[in-house]
């Protein structure tokens, strides 16, 4: 089928403007902003776990190992263990910049302050060495501020932002001091009053949860919200679905980002804080699909695996162009960047590349589901950096397991080989086209002689 009747028809212009408009929805660009802002603390707790429970075993035992590893646990204190809190500042910082609000720290404060106000007063403790918890009062255990409280520090600062927001626009509720103040103090007044009412109104809904029914807005969250999305979302074809549907809208020009970075990156980078917590305290690892395994098992040098392309172009190609297009985009494709590939072999619009493009991610992600859940290899512990190269990702991700570097080899070797007939397919479609083209142009020399 030809591209551009393929770009033009009216079912993917409406595909085109279905996604483009979910890419823009503002509460799902700020949730992917915010998580974008934070991976840094992420990927570092990744390293400090990773290091203090392989490497630093390796080199030092017993008091001098305690000792080192104190260094990776007030990293993963500063991180992970903080990151509820982190999420939410970060998520109101975002929407509200987004919102086009004038004074966005001031949000970030109001959704910390805010999931604070909703967090339990009384928790239960387990003093050191002592093998029952204990209630406690006036204390802040990781526990909430951290993995366990993410989802509820994306709610909590999306809604006490709208809320703040809104309340901020309404001039009733603006104290002006003049112009004869500091900024900062005149700001501050400003949205006095917003910020009252927006702590005020959650304290009062704390203490109702709390006085009524013996609960607080973490559990309820987590319960009701969090629990039942995360397993339906990140289940293993939920999970496939989704990443498949946003590698499909590359096909049509979209970045997949619309899917993967708005909807199951969140819930997969929940996943993974999880199991770094889990592998730091020495417990069963609870999340098989996480982002990393999703980095490692399904992004083999960008979106659709297309190093297995590149490496079939340079097998089986006899398209000049092909080879060219590959030889530049082998160097970015080794790190995962391959919008080279994407826009210029290409992908976009490129009927003949739909299976393998979505197929082997697919792929990718059931056969290392598969194997991590019948013990061929770990799971994935580590966040990494998603330009991770291929052979080093499986190996840092499952903090030093050299059979996921096989699996992740047989899983590009089997793309590879999916790729090829699609690639020769490809060759026949660009030879077949350019000689149409040759056709028409010397039609068009002769009429014109004529």
């Amino acid at each position: 089928m030809d591209n551009s009747k393929i770009q033009n028809s009216k079912a993917i212009q409406g595909l085109t403007k279905i996604a483009v408009k979910l890419g823009n929805q503002i509460h799902l660009r700020s949730l992917r902003d915010a998580f974008a802002t934070i991976m840094p603390l992420y990927i570092l707790a990744g390293l400090a776990v990773l290091l203090n429970n392989t490497v630093f075993t390796w080199i030092f035992h017993g008091k001098t190992l305690a000792d080192v590893q104190y260094w990776g646990t007030v990293l993963t204190n500063g991180t992970l263990n903080i990151s509820g809190i982190l999420i939410a500042g970060l998520i109101g910082y975002h929407l509200s910049q987004n919102r086009g609000f004038k004074n966005p720290l001031a949000a970030s404060m109001v959704s910390i302050a805010t999931l604070i106000v909703m967090m339990p007063n009384v928790v239960q403790i387990i003093p050191d060495g002592a093998k029952k918890a204990v209630s406690a009062t006036g204390v802040m255990p990781f526990t909430n501020l951290g993995t366990g409280s993410m989802f509820a520090g994306v709610i909590i600062g999306l809604l006490a932002t709208e809320l703040f927001v809104r309340l901020s626009k309404v001039k009733k509720f603006q104290i002006n001091l003049g112009d004869n103040i500091p900024p900062a103090v005149g700001q501050s007044f400003s949205v006095l009053i917003p910020v009252i009412i927006v702590l005020a109104s959650f304290g009062i809904i704390s203490a109702l949860l709390y006085d009524l029914f013996g609960m607080n807005l973490i559990n309820l969250i987590t319960t009701f919200i969090q629990e039942p999305l995360r397993h339906v979302g990140t289940s293993l074809w939920g999970t496939v679905f989704l990443y498949a549907l946003g590698n499909l809208l590359w096909l049509f020009g979209i970045h997949q980002a619309v899917i993967y970075s708005s909807i199951l990156e969140p819930l997969l980078i929940v996943n993974i804080t999880e199991n770094i917590a889990a592998y730091q305290a020495h417990v069963t690892i609870p999340n098989i699909i996480n982002v990393s395994q999703i980095q490692t098992f399904a992004l083999l040098g960008g979106s659709g695996c297309t190093l297995c392309l590149l490496i079939a172009v340079f097998l089986v190609s006899r398209n000049k162009a092909s080879k060219t297009v590959a030889k530049l985009s082998i160097a970015p494709g080794l790190f995962n960047i391959n919008e080279p590939v994407i826009f210029g072999y290409p992908i976009v619009y490129n009927i003949t590349m739909a299976i393998p493009f979505v197929l082997i991610p697919t792929i990718g992600i059931i056969l290392s589901y598969v194997a991590t859940s019948i013990g061929w290899i770990s799971p994935c512990v580590i966040q990494i950096p998603w330009t991770t190269p291929v052979i080093v990702a499986p190996f840092l991700a499952t903090a030093g397991d050299w059979r996921a570097v096989v699996l992740q080899v047989l899983i590009l070797v089997i793309g590879v080989l999916i790729y090829i007939p699609f690639v020769k397919a490809n060759d026949s479609v660009m030879a077949a086209t350019a000689k149409n083209e040759e056709t028409e142009e010397g039609a068009n020399s002769e009429a014109e002689n004529a």
